[in-house]
């Protein structure tokens, strides 16, 4: 229904904040890391993704400060088990940065800190979202970089495709990280230790 709202912000709290668009006040759950976000921004226009959830009890308008964020929501509401609420608690733990690095790194401890969230829910995030996530962020421009040729024979072994989307989600540029796999033992299968031997090239 709504894809975005702009607008006046009237009143924030921890998990929830109101924007006042042309005089009607728009009441949004948030995650924690969104909310923070807005600390200094009371009574100033601010941009949120919406997400309008519909429910037997009511509805329920949700709100993201980046489009990311948004899409993260998206996706762990399609995992079995996981809802709105669970939804929210991660992305209060983990930006979408980080929950994308603990997905593609089998990290579930990383996503059972969130409050709430079991180790049996973090495995099945994991374990619906990983192949996903994957996809959807390898950034295309590796694929058709320079040295194309290399990089496409990195990016068709998937451990090194996952290491490779880690290593960029952490910040690192793709000619960098390209430089860096270059340098790693290709016998290496395991996509948590690619990462490893990648980042003591990197730190070098």
């Amino acid at each position: 229904m709504f894809y975005y709202l702009k607008g006046e912000l009237a009143y924030r709290d921890i998990s929830t904040c109101v924007i006042d668009c042309g005089g009607v006040g728009y009441k949004m759950t948030v995650s924690l890391i969104t909310s923070e976000s807005l600390v200094s921004k009371l009574g100033k226009e601010i941009k949120l993704f919406t997400h309008l959830a519909v429910r037997e009890d009511g509805v329920e308008l949700f709100g993201f400060g980046s489009y990311e964020e948004k899409e993260c929501f998206n996706r762990l509401t399609s995992v079995s088990g996981i809802g709105p609420k669970a939804a929210m608690s991660i992305l209060s733990t983990l930006t979408p940065e980080k929950l994308a690095l603990a997905i593609c790194t089998d990290d579930a401890k990383a996503i059972a800190k969130a409050p709430g969230i079991g180790a049996k829910s973090a495995l099945r995030i994991i374990l619906e979202l990983k192949d996903k996530m994957s996809k959807d962020m390898l950034n295309e421009s590796i694929l058709n970089a320079g040295s194309s040729n290399s990089a496409a024979n990195y990016a068709s072994n998937s451990n090194v495709s996952e290491a490779m989307e880690a290593l960029m989600v952490l910040g690192y540029d793709k000619n960098t990280v390209l430089s860096a796999l270059k340098g790693v033992d290709p016998s290496i299968n395991d996509s948590g230790e690619i990462i490893r031997q990648a980042l003591k090239r990197l730190a070098r």
